[in-house]
């Protein structure tokens, strides 16, 4: 575990960015300026809160998240790398990839002109990472704290061959009531489901995405900033993103919850997800020194 005292020492900001003992004794960044609040995990790099002044949270935690070494975290924005859901080939790898479930090295803070708060991470390459990932590579991830939200995920190609990955910056949003909220953004986007008899079926969205059931669908080669209408908070959440050619759209439901440890079984109601990924039929390749980068922007606006 990281020395909190020596990283105060090389990377705290005064009256702004404290590194403190988190959940389960995890280190955690603690961001306060004169825009906005939010907590960075160092485990997987994992923002966990993030809130605008004047605003209700913006991201949602279950409250029955694991928060111990090499495990992932129940809600927030986990970062999905190297690749997307299930392990294509491998079904022992862990879901969702490496990266959320590693410690992250601090590389850097500092303060924008307009006054918001960057962190820059980077994800170490050790035994582990190799084993599970042989490809060389770098991976940077930057969180920038404003009166919007901006999370970049960096990845470099350091090998002698391409490599295809995919990724997903896996947010979870707060929500006053599943049943009365909208997403905007994909209508006429084809679709993966993922739920049901038929698995892995396709269909195009009509309209804004509803919920009354259990959901998870990826959005197929859409770039479009999405929105989530929650007349119950009397806010609008806009999703933007760069460098994502699909989005993610999920809610458990009843019985899927109830399946999940880590996910309480009356948790569902106040959630949902909007990813920014490349999954499926997005995923993306990089020749030998190629970089990609993946961002989500997340702001609030009064609804209307």
């Amino acid at each position: 575990m990281p020395d909190l005292a020596l990283l105060n020492q090389r990377f705290g900001i005064p009256d702004v960015l404290a590194f403190v003992s988190g959940p389960g004794g995890l280190p955690v960044a603690e961001i306060e300026n004169g825009l906005a609040t939010a907590s960075v995990c160092l485990l997987g790099g994992h923002v966990l809160g993030f809130q605008p002044h004047g605003q209700l949270p913006v991201l949602w935690m279950s409250q029955r998240s694991d928060f111990e070494l090499g495990q992932p975290i129940r809600g927030g924005i986990p970062v999905c790398w190297p690749w997307f859901g299930a392990h294509p080939t491998d079904p022992d790898k862990p879901s969702h990839g490496f990266a959320r479930r590693c410690l992250w090295d601090v590389r850097e803070t500092t303060v924008t002109d307009d006054g918001a708060t960057c962190l820059r991470l980077a994800l170490p390459v050790d035994d582990t990472t190799q084993a599970l990932w042989p490809q060389p590579f770098s991976l940077d991830l930057t969180i920038t704290v404003g009166k919007a939200l901006t999370v970049s995920l960096k990845m470099r190609n350091e090998g002698a061959i391409p490599v295809t990955h995919t990724c997903a910056l896996h947010s979870y949003f707060a929500v006053s009531g599943i049943e009365q909220v909208a997403i905007r953004g994909l209508d006429g986007a084809t679709f993966i489901d993922t739920v049901g008899p038929q698995p892995s079926k396709r269909g195009k969205q009509d309209g804004a995405v509803t919920f009354a059931e259990e959901t998870d669908r990826v959005y197929l080669d859409t770039a479009s900033e999405c929105f989530i209408d929650d007349p119950g908070l009397g806010r609008t959440i806009r999703v933007a993103k760069r460098g994502s050619r699909s989005t993610v759209v999920w809610n458990p439901w009843i019985a899927k919850s109830v399946r999940m440890e880590d996910f309480g079984d009356d948790e569902y109601p106040g959630m949902l997800c909007v990813e920014t990924t490349n999954a499926a039929d997005d995923a993306v390749t990089l020749a030998p020194g190629g970089e990609h980068e993946l961002t989500t922007i997340l702001s609030v606006q009064p609804i209307g």
